[in-house]
């Protein structure tokens, strides 16, 4: 039986210690597959990086290769140090939270707000919320006192997104998205009609016109797949659809819309003219649909399975008050 522990009596600020006597079961393994595998709450990358960096001993001697192979009696520790302080500051934003629990944060994030500290937007985002809604407790990701984002919502797309808390769920949560494991589905307006339901398929890549956009290309892209399904129309020239994505790539949906003619509602870098469906709404309509002020995306339900618990987990939020004003003046003098 190997002698393993992690220190609870060190103080907040002290790093915590890890200790390990080889087995003859874990013996000839690869010293950061067997930690990672033994610890469980540390990926092997954050493993490899520890060590590598002088964190593990063998028999109270530094080892700085990870790929030392084990031999049954050794004695490892690795520590593991303190949190380095976040580089984004602490901010008192309120969020609109929809489940937390040590792992994860699932939320609503509202248009207009930045997922990421960048420049121009080094403050007043959702990193910097996250960091003032979980307090001087928060356990971090890489080392550092950061939330895990797994993935993001553009500033401008409204919706429910999970953050992980954990070394843990920030693998499993990446891991699932990589793998096209969790359930996404955004609702849109797009101009013009589309079909009932159907599939558009393009890779996506660079605009080499403007390297701000992205577009459909034939070469160097990434492979991308979105299904929609049309869930009302409005006056012949609006839709409302639901879009699932099999691909997750930069703008997927609104790149695949726009190049199949129905661009979003709204959107600054992707509509950049008047489009002939406009023609088709009552003119009052037609100007509020125009001058919406941003793409009408909307993240509406995501669903994936705890990374601790294993339960399986699911969350919608409703469409905020502006799309929803939007669609109910698209509604007016429609037939029914």
């Amino acid at each position: 039986m190997s002698d393993s522990f992690i220190s609870d009596s060190l103080p907040a600020d002290a790093p915590a210690l890890f200790s390990f006597t080889i087995t003859h079961e874990q013996a000839g393994q690869r010293a950061d597959r067997m930690l990672a595998d033994a610890i469980g709450t540390l990926s092997r990358s954050r493993v490899k990086a520890l060590i590598e960096t002088g964190h593990l001993t063998c028999n109270g001697t530094p080892r700085r290769d990870p790929a030392f192979t084990l031999r049954e009696g050794m004695q490892l520790e690795l520590r593991l140090p303190p949190p380095e302080p976040a580089r984004p500051q602490a901010e008192s934003i309120p969020l609109d939270i929809l489940f937390e629990d040590r792992d994860l944060i699932v939320l609503d994030k509202p248009a207009g707000l930045v997922v990421h500290p960048a420049p121009g937007n080094e403050t007043g985002t959702l990193v910097n919320a996250l960091l003032g809604h979980c307090g001087p407790d928060f356990e971090g990701i890489g080392g550092e006192k950061r939330p895990g984002i797994v993935h993001r919502l553009d500033k401008d797309t409204s919706g429910v997104m999970v953050v992980a808390k954990t070394p843990l769920a920030h693998e499993a949560l990446s891991e699932a998205f990589a793998n096209r494991t969790m359930e996404r589905a955004y609702l849109a307006l797009t101009w013009g009609l589309l079909p009932p339901s159907g599939e558009f398929e393009g890779a996506i890549g660079r605009d080499k016109r403007d390297r701000k956009r992205m577009a459909v290309v034939t070469q160097g892209g990434k492979h991308a797949l979105t299904r929609f399904t049309t869930k009302e129309t409005f006056h012949a020239g609006v839709s409302l659809v639901e879009c699932r994505l099999a691909t997750g790539r930069t703008h997927q949906i609104r790149v695949h819309l726009s190049h199949n003619g129905h661009p979003l509602l709204g959107d600054p870098v992707y509509l950049r003219r008047v489009p002939a469906a406009a023609r088709k709404l009552p003119v009052d309509v037609r100007h509020q649909a125009l001058d919406f002020p941003r793409q009408a995306l909307h993240a509406a339900t995501l669903g994936f399975i705890h990374p601790r618990t294993k339960e399986e987990l699911h969350f919608s939020a409703p469409l905020p008050d502006d799309l929803q004003a939007l669609i109910r003046a698209l509604s007016e003098g429609c037939p029914t």
